[in-house]
């Protein structure tokens, strides 16, 4: 897809300052971390923890949804500014293999931004890039 890739309005330690602000009461720990941002793509971390195990030893589905969710909010804050109430419309999620224990990683591109919807694609993964545990789709109502 050729497609014009919007301008960045905050860059790493904007959105990272602004995702503390809109989830004050989530601990430093818990709380993914940009740690790249360029025109239209934005990479986050969430380190690995214990509690993020399901049985048999692979990391739970809620923690990959909730990583691709967050990963989805960060590239559009990124891109929109300080708009807090931009709110999550749909989330597609498809689990690819096993997320073995360690840091867990997403990667998100626009499909589309626009005025008053964006919708990314967000994959996941913890041990490379070239063996994803799942990828996303996830829709974003933007408030005008």
């Amino acid at each position: 897809m050729d497609m014009a890739q919007p301008d960045l309005k905050l860059d790493v330690a904007g959105v990272n300052a602004l995702m503390a602000r809109a989830f004050p009461d989530a601990s430093p720990q818990a709380l993914p971390q940009v740690t790249e941002l360029a025109p239209g793509r934005a990479h986050i971390v969430r380190p690995y923890g214990p509690g993020m195990l399901r049985p048999g030893g692979v990391i739970a589905g809620p923690n990959l949804m909730s990583l691709a969710d967050s990963a989805a909010y960060a590239l559009i804050l990124a891109h929109i500014g300080d708009q807090l109430m931009a709110v999550t419309s749909s989330l597609l999620m498809n689990f690819l293999r096993g997320a073995v224990p360690g840091d867990l990683h997403a990667e998100a591109s626009f499909l589309r931004l626009g005025r008053r919807i964006a919708v990314c694609d967000v994959r996941l993964w913890t041990e490379s890039q070239d063996r994803l545990a799942a990828q996303a789709t996830v829709t974003y109502a933007i408030p005008s």
